[in-house]
């Protein structure tokens, strides 16, 4: 089975090596050059680009990149399995499907399955890598499918971001709410809920942040010890050591993985960022 993903799922290139998953690129526009994420550019690149003042653009990946991967799966008889980035993030669930049912219009023994993963950066990634598992010890498509499905519906994503700054200029919030936010440090708490971003409170300076995220991690998770924990950060790894000492004094789960936020996802949350992915419940 031919597994598929984006680069929005912030895992690092090597996993994508190692595990033999083929991704689509998401892209990148720094000023008037292109970039194809985790390709031909580095988050590390994003970063400085936001800490001069210059804010980076996105966009979905490629159809015509879909469209020759999924006529040669469709030619080569093969089945396969996309699990995409969250459809209310990004056009490119979407455009998979569209693209999809038109190579079934010459190829309609295409045997390809779309999941919304309705997810972002390591949540996302969390499901991707899941999947590569099951597949290595020789798992069934429908159970990988089970399972992926499982995990859309219990993953729980919260993050919070540095400079409320960078979320104004990507058209989150008033560029009034990001000035009275700054003066006041005042640090914004998300979630993703049915694969938007919501926002769950304001809270004011870091330390209470991290102790916020930990308390909604005791209400919404559970089966610590089963779960490998899934941390992503904004070029800032003592922000996420930190939460991961809390994590694990408090928590004691499985595992803590720790990773830096991909190019397309900072482009949009800037540097600072820190995110904790988890299961509400873990399937038996």
């Amino acid at each position: 089975m031919k597994l598929f993903a984006d680069s929005a799922s912030d895992l690092p290139k090597q996993f994508f090596v190692d595990e033999n998953v083929e991704y689509f690129p998401l892209r990148v526009h720094i000023g008037t050059a292109e970039y194809e994420d985790i390709r031909t550019i580095h988050s590390k690149t994003v970063y400085d680009a936001i800490r001069s003042d210059i804010h980076p653009k996105t966009s979905q990946a490629s159809p015509e990149e879909m469209m020759n991967t999924f006529e040669k799966l469709a030619k080569d008889g093969e089945e396969g399995l996309y699990i995409a980035f969250s459809s209310e993030l990004s056009g490119t669930y979407n455009t998979a499907v569209m693209v999809a049912d038109q190579v079934r219009e010459e190829h309609p023994d295409l045997d390809l399955i779309i999941i919304d993963s309705k997810a972002a950066s390591l949540g996302y990634g969390m499901i991707v890598k899941e999947a590569a598992r099951l597949r290595s010890e020789g798992q069934a498509r429908t159970a990988i499918i089970e399972t992926v499905n499982f995990m859309v519906a219990h993953l729980e994503s919260l993050f919070t971001v540095e400079d409320l700054d960078y979320m104004a200029k990507g058209g989150r919030i008033s560029k009034g709410s990001a000035f009275v936010g700054g003066l006041l440090n005042i640090k914004p708490l998300l979630h993703v809920e049915d694969g938007k971003l919501v926002p769950i409170e304001k809270l004011r300076g870091r330390k209470k942040v991290l102790k916020r995220i930990v308390e909604l991690m005791k209400e919404r998770g559970s089966d610590w010890k089963e779960q490998t924990i899934a941390i992503s950060h904004g070029d800032d790894i003592e922000y996420a050591l930190m939460l991961k000492h809390e994590i694990e004094e408090q928590l004691q789960p499985k595992n803590v993985e720790i990773y830096l936020i991909g190019s397309v996802i900072a482009a949009h949350t800037g540097p600072g960022t820190l995110a904790v992915f988890f299961l509400s419940q873990v399937k038996a």
